[in-house]
């Protein structure tokens, strides 16, 4: 941003998170700018259907978009349609969950209603204050942790409307404030084509990565070799050589077990490493074969009262309840909870190479998922699982040329990743700039 110049003079905004801002912008409370209107709770005992609209609710704002799209109803009055609705400029601001977040309605003048978890603002003079300048405001405050302060006792935030009114921003002269929002609305949409392109890169190589696995665990690495009908569907022909068979056959399967929790003896001098749930964000990427880390351990007399069992080092490990479908390998001893499925390898299976074709095979996992909400496979289906296993030189081959190219997408991915993490601290910075007159963008081309 170095292009852009400050403004000539600047004064003290008596505000601390917009500090110095230009001499001839206005400091004010919000309520001197904007109406502020909480919205209506809905009543569905009390619902007439007489006088019915869709109405919004806090999950259809988004950062600079609203959901119109199978919305519910409520009851509005004709008397009360001045208050309760919305109009076209208007911005609607979330007054719980994710405190502030806020879009512009840019609809027709159809009657649509909001509900008591968002506020609206309308601003008191159209020659005064632009929606589109302060929406940038709002972005910038919240970033800057504004509304955390709202009702920092309450479990679920709040930003009450009493409190909102109060708070001051700062405000230009009309013509600065569209010159501003048009700026940052070229500025951020150049930027976030960017990191759209990049995002979907970011896809086509994890797609590209999950492809190049699959095709090793179930093809090999020659190109030339004979082939088969394996008879499974997600392995469909391998190499002729290759043998199929059940992997409970070629490594021993288990699963975990908690310890009861009403036995408090259970869970103290806790040293055994316990792998539960609340640990697989360790392996979601894929990118990490193995974990020594647990968040919770387990006491040897827990374990010794469970039906859970200490693991070896080198067990293969698959998530097989709500997160499914996520493996590692265990880099010390650990039991684990009953949500996942655990393999000791034989010799005739390389762990590495098992833990590969988990991976290769996590598309098929959905074809065994049950359950409408908690997903789950059940330990039948685990049972069931078919493999196609090479000799194990040909197995310590395949992981060896795996691990190779998929450090190559990690460095990619990796670098990509971070590209993004610029470009997002770039916009944030640019916006904050701009509606906290830290630059001028009057003459901005």
């Amino acid at each position: 941003m170095s292009h852009y110049k400050p403004y000539p003079a600047y004064k003290d905004s008596g505000v601390e998170w917009l500090g110095l801002v230009p001499e001839h912008w206005d400091v004010c409370k919000l309520s001197f700018r904007y109406s502020i209107e909480l919205g209506k709770m809905l009543d569905e005992k009390r619902l007439t259907k007489t006088s019915l609209v869709p109405y919004l609710r806090n999950q259809d704002v988004q950062w600079g978009s609203i959901n119109t799209q199978d919305l519910p109803e409520m009851d509005i009055h004709p008397e009360e349609l001045e208050r309760y609705t919305i109009r076209h400029g208007d911005l609607l601001v979330c007054e719980g969950g994710d405190v502030g977040r806020a879009a512009i309605w840019r609809g027709d003048n159809a009657a649509f209603g909001y509900q008591k978890a968002l506020h609206r603002l309308r601003h008191r003079s159209v020659s005064a204050d632009t929606a589109e300048f302060f929406y940038f405001s709002l972005l910038t405050a919240k970033q800057r942790g504004v509304f955390e302060e709202s009702d920092s006792k309450a479990t679920i935030a709040h930003l009450p409307a009493e409190k909102f009114r109060q708070y001051r921003f700062v405000f230009p002269p009309l013509p600065e404030q569209l010159c501003i929002a048009a700026q940052l609305d070229r500025e951020t949409a150049r930027i976030d084509a960017l990191i759209e392109k990049k995002t979907r890169l970011i896809e086509l190589l994890r797609e590209k990565r999950q492809a190049l696995i699959t095709h090793a665990v179930t093809k090999g690495l020659d190109p030339n070799v004979k082939m088969k009908d394996s008879g499974v569907e997600w392995l469909g022909e391998v190499p002729e050589h290759w043998d199929v068979l059940q992997l409970r056959h070629t490594a021993r399967l288990e699963s975990g077990h908690t310890p009861s929790r009403s036995k408090p003896e259970y869970w103290i001098d806790c040293t055994v490493p316990w792998f539960t749930l609340a640990d697989v964000w360790q392996v979601r990427s894929g990118e990490h074969k193995y974990v020594s880390e647990t968040f919770e351990k387990v006491s040897q007399l827990g374990l010794e009262n469970s039906s859970a069992r200490l693991l070896p080092a080198g067990s293969v490990f698959l998530s097989r309840t709500a997160s499914v479908g996520y493996t590692g390998i265990m880099a010390v001893d650990m039991a684990t909870s009953q949500d996942f499925a655990v393999w000791t390898c034989t010799t005739e299976l390389f762990n590495e190479y098992l833990y590969y074709v988990l991976l290769g095979m996590k598309p098929d996992f959905v074809r065994l998922m049950m359950g409408s909400t908690h997903k789950t496979i059940y330990m039948p289906d685990i049972e069931s699982i078919r493999i196609a296993r090479p000799p194990v030189n040909e197995q310590r081959g395949i992981v060896s040329a795996l691990s190779g190219e998929l450090d190559r997408f990690k460095g990619v991915i990796d670098k990509t990743e971070r590209s993004i993490v610029l470009l997002k601290e770039r916009r944030s910075a640019l916006i904050t700039a701009a509606v906290t007159g830290q630059i001028d963008l009057r003459e901005a081309v």
